[in-house]
């Protein structure tokens, strides 16, 4: 089915901490980010998607169990990884461990953005669950956050079956929209959209 620009709004209010922790509390890999075919495919293209051989500091929001902070780790100087739930953090730091470049935080989003600039920032399946406040706080809170030349890897999910759905098309329409990214790449099928923009100006 085909999604068409305005089809669906974000929600009227950012999910909830205590969703997140109830969803980590119900199971350990909520999303089965570590098994799941679909996950591992979109991890693969998202790499093979990055514009450049090395970066030097990387930021990863909701980066949940770690497993694309692994693959991350190969092609950056230094990765700073976070999610706002505490197990999740834990699993994320076990997955890493042993990997002295990449350091996993808790943090609650968009309130708590990091210090520093960063010349690649990956956001992935995050975007969608925040009200359209808080997206916008995020969107210009990252990206200001994000070096001139630098690029923004974005991948999420998409919903081609319900019009209505806030998914990835929606969130995706809205980064394309934002002045001063200029695009760099772009993939869609049927389980996820990616775009891979670079910060101008």
């Amino acid at each position: 089915m085909t999604r068409t620009q305005g089809d669906a709004v974000p929600p009227e209010e950012s999910f909830s901490l205590d969703h997140f922790i109830g969803l980590y509390e119900a199971k350990d890999d909520p999303w089965d980010n570590a098994t799941k075919w679909n996950d591992q495919r979109k991890y693969a293209v998202a790499m093979a998607s990055l514009p450049r051989v090395r970066y030097r500091r990387c930021y990863e929001p909701g980066c949940a169990v770690g497993m694309l902070s692994v693959m991350l780790a190969e092609r950056c100087d230094e990765v700073l990884a976070v999610d706002c739930v505490d197990e999740a953090v834990v699993q994320a730091r076990a997955a890493t461990a042993g990997l002295a470049n990449v350091r996993v935080e808790r943090a609650l989003l968009p309130a708590e953005l990091p210090d520093g600039t960063f010349d690649l920032v990956v956001i992935g399946d995050l975007l969608y669950y925040l009200s359209d406040d808080d997206l916008r706080l995020m969107l210009d809170g990252t990206l200001a956050r994000l070096e001139a030349g630098g690029d923004l890897l974005a991948v999420h999910f998409r919903d081609r079956q319900n019009p209505g759905n806030y998914d990835g098309f929606n969130v995706h329409a809205r980064l394309a929209a934002h002045p001063g990214l200029q695009p760099v790449i772009r993939h869609e099928d049927e389980w996820f959209v990616l775009d891979v923009f670079r910060k101008i100006g």
